[in-house]
């Protein structure tokens, strides 16, 4: 009597409410900087995200089942990752993670995911060792490398320009993006004049902004992000340097506009968001964005946005909360995000267009799209 008893309780345990609510939720894991240096770029992509998967709730979840985005502040530090990865893996038991932060981080916790098994999707990182961290790690956003072709291609080939001065930031985003750049200069015929560099929390460039106003550059193409891109830019127009400049993914935040101020007019980025763009994905997210969070979207949120579409749609697609499936799923698909049509390659590597955005009466707007996908292609090993 004692034991029918004890199996009665139990069962009735698993049927309250707040049981089967848990058994009612798929998990998506989220790992940002909120807070320390990036925390601006960690609440857009958070808000990207939240809109994602608030949309999706509203539309039925996954299958019927509510979809929780499971939230950590990384604070941008890849000693913070590992274990929040552990966690994320180990006790919230997510079946999928989204990275909507910097290259440090992401890196860091691309092994734990792949070690645990669950898919792995890097918003905006550009790193290229992340998704050779294995077969779970995938990439919504463009690799430097990638980027910093289409920068070349930008100077060379629609702005008609040869004679060029680099100045990035000192890490691997700024490498990797020079990298890039560099290797296909010559098919150009584009001319190095000088490269330069400086640091994370740099914001005075006076003797930099006169080493590059000496070398007499048609273009400066200057990898960075806002909070360090903004001061440089202004400072460069100061000076009375008048080259153009071109920025990237990093200058995409209406925040590099209001800290440059009118020497941001005419700066041209390479980016992942078309605001003018027709796409119903896109001009869907814009809309929403803006009026759910009242502010002016940003790469970042859309990019965000985009990989925990990536993730809704394969768990959809998969029909499972099975890893495996949920990766194959990824690898096989075609998603349609506010960044655009994506699908990977087969080391997990985004396979799309560079916007090219141009900075105009205080806001971003379509300059040009590089739509060469041969040569845009990321590695695939």
């Amino acid at each position: 009597m004692r034991r029918t008893l004890q199996r009665l309780a139990l069962a009735a345990l698993w049927l309250t409410p707040s049981a089967a609510f848990a058994q009612d939720v798929v998990k998506i894991g989220f790992h940002a900087p909120l807070t320390g240096f990036a925390a601006a770029d960690g609440k857009s992509a958070r808000q990207g995200a939240e809109l994602a998967v608030q949309q999706a709730n509203a539309a039925g979840g996954i299958n019927g089942k509510k979809i929780e985005l499971v939230v950590y502040d990384d604070e941008g530090k890849p000693e913070n990752t590992i274990p929040l990865a552990n966690k994320l893996t180990g006790q919230d038991k997510v079946a999928v993670v989204v990275s909507g932060g910097y290259s440090g981080p992401t890196r860091a916790a691309a092994p734990v995911m792949q070690r645990a098994g669950v898919p792995y999707l890097s918003a905006y990182a550009i790193h290229p060792d992340i998704t050779r961290a294995g077969d779970f790690i995938f990439r919504t956003g463009m690799m430097g490398e990638v980027q910093g072709r289409a920068g070349a291609k930008l100077v060379g080939e629609l702005l008609k320009k040869k004679k060029v001065v680099i100045v990035a930031v000192n890490n691997d985003f700024g490498q990797a993006l020079t990298a890039g750049f560099k290797e296909v200069a010559p098919k150009f015929g584009i001319e190095v004049l000088k490269e330069h560099t400086f640091a994370m929390p740099d914001r005075q460039f006076g003797p930099l902004v006169a080493q590059v106003k000496a070398s007499a550059p048609e273009v400066i193409y200057a990898p960075g992000y806002f909070f360090n891109a903004g001061p440089l830019v202004a400072q460069l127009r100061a000076a009375g340097v008048d080259a153009t400049i071109i920025g990237q993914e990093g200058y995409d935040s209406q925040r590099f506009i209001e800290i440059a101020g009118k020497a941001s007019e005419g700066v041209i980025v390479t980016t992942s968001l078309d605001r003018d763009s027709s796409a119903p994905a896109t001009r869907s997210f814009i809309e929403n964005y803006e009026k759910t969070f009242k502010d002016r979207v940003d790469m970042v949120a859309a990019s965000g946005n985009a990989a925990a579409t990536v993730a809704i749609e394969a768990l959809r697609k998969a029909g499972s909360t099975d890893p495996k499936a949920i990766r194959d799923t990824i690898r096989a698909g075609t998603f349609e995000t506010a960044i655009g049509t994506l699908s990977f390659n087969s080391l997990g590597e985004v396979k799309k267009a560079v916007q090219v955005q141009v900075v105009k009466d205080g806001n971003f707007h379509r300059y040009a799209v590089i739509d060469d996908l041969g040569f845009l292609a990321p590695p695939e090993k």
